[in-house]
């Protein structure tokens, strides 16, 4: 990848090509848990390169707001939220969850010169989302599957990761390094033990890849041996611009990611794991809350992982050298953030050397570049209607001779009315 395509893909400040393009989808910005209570504490919120506030008003909605009164420059996170604003602590002006500014206390014909940056929000899946983009361009709400199940089905985290969030998202679509850095603890993670799955990707490392290019995205079917007369996918969706489903373990739940730029340094790792039909069990929740499975457990009072780059991920060598890890490092989610994050905060992609298990890679970024580069306000960017967003992961066994694109056209495109497909 030369220069100027990294720094397109990379770089989603406003005014970026990349910035410009994910400021076109809807984005969620944090748990509604995080500003659970009206008139509650307001919290910083920083995406695709934007300072921002996040707030629950008096009538209960969701607000997000630029985090600087447009007066003196000063922080409204000082500020006090009541009476459906916010109110700065310096001077008194007051700001409604829409920017618009309600009160110049000390001259209020003010007010209408006064105003700041506001983006609409709405909850689904138990996150609140903005739009970021265009007014007169604000699509359909999130229509992924797990976003408008029953709370009881729904188990959501996310974690900061200390990297751009190409090299995090590139993660999510390689499924190739499950043979390798996952694979000496699948056996026991509540999430992933107990399965066929398991043993057909520890037996077989050379995973062959088919790509193919859908509306949504993009759809990875990995290829590895089954059984004497069969092959075993694991089919991978990739979703415009930022979201992958992972392919089920057996009878545990469905999963997937979202990848949120906070700035070109950091972002988002959003986890979700959900049932399409049932409420996730009390031991399910109880081990994603304990951090098993995709999740991770924290450092007080934040969302950095407890093991982190400042501890060296809390790596094991006694446990590598027992095959009880295969980094040394613990926990699918920190697995994965310790070798993406040593790739540095964004990876010099001149040097790299890619191989044919990084066809998905390849694909994905070209995408992407195409779309932000194409961009103009007239056009409409991929994947941007919510039906085509329910796309759903699988496993599967298939005969020898038979190909999943087909099968995977009629059963995984649209997840309305289907069942699980799992091993």
């Amino acid at each position: 990848m030369n220069e100027e395509m990294s720094q397109t893909l990379t770089r989603t400040g406003p005014g970026s090509p990349m910035g410009n393009l994910m400021r076109r989808y809807w984005v969620p910005v944090l748990m509604s848990s995080e500003i659970a209570e009206p008139d509650g504490p307001q919290v910083r919120v920083q995406i695709l390169g934007e300072k921002l506030l996040a707030f629950r008003d008096t009538e209960g909605q969701p607000g997000l707001i630029d985090e600087f009164c447009s007066h003196r420059g000063v922080s409204l996170y000082f500020g006090r939220n009541e009476e459906n604003g916010i109110r700065c602590a310096y001077h008194g002006l007051k700001f409604h969850r829409s920017g618009e500014c309600v009160d110049v206390p000390s001259a209020p014909q003010a007010c209408k010169n006064m105003g700041i940056k506001a983006y609409p929000c709405i909850e689904r899946g138990g996150l609140v989302w903005a739009y970021m983009g265009p007014k007169d361009k604000q699509p359909a709400p999130p229509d992924l599957e797990w976003c408008n199940l029953p709370a009881s089905h729904v188990f959501v985290s996310k974690r900061l990761q200390e990297s751009n969030y190409l090299q995090a998202m590139e993660g999510g679509i390689d499924t190739s390094h499950v043979s390798y850095v996952h694979s000496f603890e699948v056996d026991d993670d509540p999430m992933h033990q107990g399965t066929k799955a398991n043993e057909y990707i520890k037996a077989d490392g050379n995973v062959v890849f088919e790509i193919e290019k859908t509306d949504y995205g993009m759809t990875l079917y990995g290829r590895r041996k089954g059984e004497p007369d069969s092959y075993y996918w694991r089919v991978t969706q990739w979703l415009f611009p930022g979201f992958t489903l992972i392919p089920p373990f057996g009878p545990h739940s469905l999963a997937g990611h979202v990848w949120v730029p906070m700035d070109d340094h950091n972002c988002w790792a959003w986890s979700i794991n959900f049932h399409p039909d049932k409420p996730l069990s009390d031991e399910e929740r109880a081990s994603m809350e304990a951090g098993k499975g995709i999740h991770c457990e924290y450092e007080p009072g934040s969302y950095r992982t407890k093991a982190n780059k400042d501890n060296d991920y809390l790596i094991d060598r006694q446990a590598q050298k027992e095959k009880r890890s295969y980094s040394g490092v613990f926990g699918f989610a920190v697995q994965d953030s310790s070798l993406q994050e040593s790739m540095g905060p964004i990876q010099d992609h001149a040097k790299e050397k890619l191989l044919p298990t990084d066809r998905a890679i390849v694909m994905a970024r070209r995408m992407l570049y195409e779309a932000a580069t194409a961009l103009q306000p007239d056009t409409e960017p991929p994947a941007i209607h919510a039906d085509q967003q329910r796309a759903r992961a699988a496993g599967l066994l298939l005969p020898r001779d038979e190909k999943p694109q087909e099968w995977a056209k009629i059963h995984l495109a649209d997840a309305k009315n289907q069942p699980v497909y799992s091993i």
